[in-house]
């Protein structure tokens, strides 16, 4: 099970990961992660909606995921927030190969959220889209 400071909770933050954060993409899941800038542990949530299956086989797709979280929750920052998302194919998936779908989603997600980070900064000491510079004649 996750620590409870672990457990993401809060309809606002849900709507922040998948607003705001960036895709991983696998056979049975998705992946969305973002970095806030607060200083709160890395949480994680899940959606396993109707499609997936009946609740039985929706209840062993979360405890599943929510053992891998368990474990790879030390992949994550300080600030994280990160939403696994199951898909249908999810509900024929052993716990393996869940665990190694779920993976690959995060790690894509990840990878994209440390090059979309890195671009970010990298404009930023460009002076690229920095919002307290003035322009001429303003």
């Amino acid at each position: 099970m996750l620590p409870r400071e672990n457990r993401l909770r809060d309809p606002v933050d849900f709507r922040t990961a998948f607003r705001a954060g960036v895709k991983g993409t696998s056979g049975h899941a998705l992946a969305h992660v973002v970095h806030t800038r607060e200083s709160h542990a890395p949480r994680v949530g899940f959606v396993v909606s109707k499609a997936v299956g009946n609740a039985v086989v929706r209840n062993r797709v979360k405890r599943r995921a929510r053992a891998w979280a368990a474990e790879q929750i030390k992949d994550l920052r300080t600030g994280d927030l990160l939403v696994i998302r199951a898909l249908p194919a999810a509900a024929d998936a052993d716990s393996t190969a869940l665990a190694a779908s779920l993976d690959r989603a995060l790690r894509t997600a990840l990878r994209r959220l440390r090059k979309r980070d890195e671009e970010t900064s990298r404009r930023a000491g460009a002076g690229i889209g920095d919002p307290t510079e003035q322009r001429p004649g303003s």
